[in-house]
Formats: structure tokens, C-alpha cells, sequence
């Protein structure tokens, strides 16, 4: 059933033990949004357990307890409730779905949500699932420490850009000014996120050595990159940065990322200017937002490329979701 912030932060009062979860490859969105709910229930008293079916990327480890973050390992009983940030569909918490039995609040931003919770409130009006999740912790009085402005600070500001995207809005830049006065440094942030390892920059040659550049329609062209298992090889750093390479390029509007994590799987990221790829992304499975979505294609690299540029090709060729895409990223 559709929930309102104050019946979200009613289920969150009666509930004494909680799991926190979001997508697989989190992004800062997630990470800060569980971060910041788990710094405020924990303080109450609540046995809380935070868990993610991945890794968390270095760019994050900067933040207060990220490292209380576990990984799904066996059943676990006993579960009041399990809260779902920044996903759109049950898959995308990957093993977490299969080791918490328990009713599901999710709260969340993306377009392609499919409402699959027992309980959900999905604004895809807002910049970021960090936007909900502060307006959750006012509801609740809480009192929120500077590491929990700085979560929620990174959780807005990566979803939108740093406020250059066009779901930038006044209400996204009042909340990250008061989350400033509370103690969030913008600079100290950024320099966190903007500092890569010696490796990223060393492997990016390769990468851009895979550039694609496919002519389709008058709605604009296609970008590609490969991330191939001989490139990533001795690579294990996270890669996500480097699809803004071919996203900005001059007459670009679908810009995709192939990364090839086994032989027959293979994770894409895509980003658009105008067109809705988060149509693109549910038809193989995943989802996100208009300008920004992912998914896993259970395919060889080869055939993964074919399926998703042609897709692309009709999607442009149609220029579907072009007017509802812009205000969402």
C-alpha cells in the first residue's frame, strides 16, 4: 500500500528490529541514504543491521560506519521490517531478498519503481531517495549529527550532479543548505569522490580506445564504451565515472557502458540527455532514472552489445520519453 513520510516514520517507530538494504552497485544516493537512517534508529535504541549484496566503493569509505555494513550471509530471523532505499524492484537488492523475511517499507525516487513492497513511498519528483530520507528524519525530530548531513549531503548532491542536472530543483538546494548548516562540508566531499587511484587513470587509455560512436536518427547519436574481463582484469577499481566520457560528448543522447563480469554476464549503465533509457533498462530487467538507469544482461558480450544498442536505435528512432525525461536524472 501507497504510505505517506508520516505513516513511513510510524512503521519505523514500532518497529525494534530493522534491516536496512538498497541496490546492488550503490551509488551515493544509496549508501548515504542507509547510512543516515541507520545513524538515527540505531541511536534509539533500535537493533539495526545494515545490509548490501555488494561491495561498498571505495569513492564512499569516507563515510561514518561504512564499515558496519555487512553482506548477506544466512537467514535472519526475527525481523520487524526490512527497509528498502533507493530501489525500484525487489531484484535489485540481489541476495538480501532471500536471507530477510519480513514486511517491506520502500522508499524511493526512481520512475520505473513497480511497487513492490508491502508499504512504499516513491516520489520520482524529487532529485534523490536522500531528499525523502531527510524529510523522514524531520518527520521523526531527529536530531541529525554532522555525519549524518554529510551522508545525506553526498546522497542529493551525487544524484543530481553536484546541482547541474536538470532535476536540480529549489527545494533539492533548500535541503542541501540547510544540511550545510548542519554541518556538511560540500568540499570535503567532493574532494573525497573526485580523488581516483593511480589504476582508473592508468586503464582509461584502454578504455577510451573502445569509444563507439553509432549514427541513429536525427533524435541524436550513440556512445559506447567496453569494459572487457582483459581490461578489467587487474583492475578492480570502481569504473562508473568513465561513462560521463562518451555522455558528453557533442551530439550524444544515449551514452552506455558495457562491463562484462563474467562470460555471460555483462552490467550496463546508461545515460541519456533527453530520451527515457529507464524504459530501455526495465525491458532487460533493471531500472533507474529517465536521464540515468542500469542493467544485468545474462548474455555473452557480444550478443549484450547487439541486444542493447538496437534497443537504443529504437528508442531514439521513437524519442520516446522525451518530454517526460526532463526532470528526472
Amino acid at each position: 500500500m501507497e504510505v505517506s513520510i508520516k505513516h513511513s516514520a510510524k512503521l519505523l517507530s514500532q518497529a525494534n528490529h530493522i534491516v536496512l538494504t538498497a541496490h546492488i552497485h550503490p551509488d551515493g544516493d544509496a549508501l548515504g541514504s542507509v547510512l543516515a537512517l541507520y545513524a538515527y534508529l540505531s541511536a534509539q535504541g533500535k537493533n539495526v543491521k545494515m545490509l548490501l549484496d555488494d561491495e561498498v566503493p571505495r569513492a564512499f569509505r569516507f563515510l561514518a560506519d561504512w564499515k558496519k555494513i555487512e553482506q548477506p550471509q544466512s537467514v535472519m530471523t526475527g525481523i520487524d521490517l526490512l527497509v528498502v532505499l533507493d530501489s525500484s524492484d525487489l531484484e535489485r537488492i540481489g541476495k538480501v531478498k532471500d536471507v530477510v523475511t519480513a514486511p517491506i517499507l520502500n522508499i524511493d525516487h526512481h520512475i520505473s519503481n513497480l511497487k513492490f513492497a508491502e508499504y512504499w513511498y516513491i516520489d520520482s519528483q524529487v532529485a534523490a531517495t536522500g531528499e525523502l530520507i531527510f524529510k523522514l528524519l524531520k518527520e521523526m525530530n531527529a536530531a541529525i549529527t554532522s555525519s549524518m548531513a554529510t551522508a545525506l549531503f553526498m546522497a542529493i548532491a551525487t544524484d543530481c550532479g553536484f546541482f547541474r542536472y536538470a532535476n536540480t530543483s529549489a527545494e533539492t538546494l533548500k535541503l542541501a543548505s540547510e544540511l550545510v548548516a548542519l554541518g556538511a562540508e560540500p568540499h570535503t566531499i567532493s574532494e573525497h569522490l573526485d580523488v581516483k587511484p593511480l589504476s582508473v587513470i592508468k586503464v582509461l587509455p584502454k578504455v577510451l580506445e573502445t569509444l563507439e560512436i553509432i549514427e541513429c536518427s536525427q533524435n541524436g547519436k550513440i556512445a559506447a564504451l567496453t569494459l572487457s574481463q582483459e581490461i578489467l582484469a587487474d583492475f578492480k577499481d570502481d569504473t562508473e565515472g568513465f561513462i560521463n566520457y562518451p555522455r558528453n560528448i557533442e551530439g550524444v543522447e544515449i551514452a552506455i557502458m558495457f562491463k562484462e563480469a563474467d562470460t555471460h554476464s555483462v552490467r550496463v549503465s546508461l545515460r541519456s540527455k533527453m530520451v527515457d533509457v529507464s524504459q530501455l533498462a526495465l525491458a532487460f530487467g533493471g531500472g533507474g532514472h529517465a536521464r540515468a538507469a542500469g542493467c544485468t544482461v545474462t548474455e555473452t558480450l557480444g550478443r549484450a552489445k547487439t541486444l542493447i544498442i538496437d534497443a537504443a536505435k529504437q528508442l531514439l528512432v521513437k524519442g520516446l520519453g522525451v518530454n517526460d525525461a526532463k526532470r528526472d536524472n
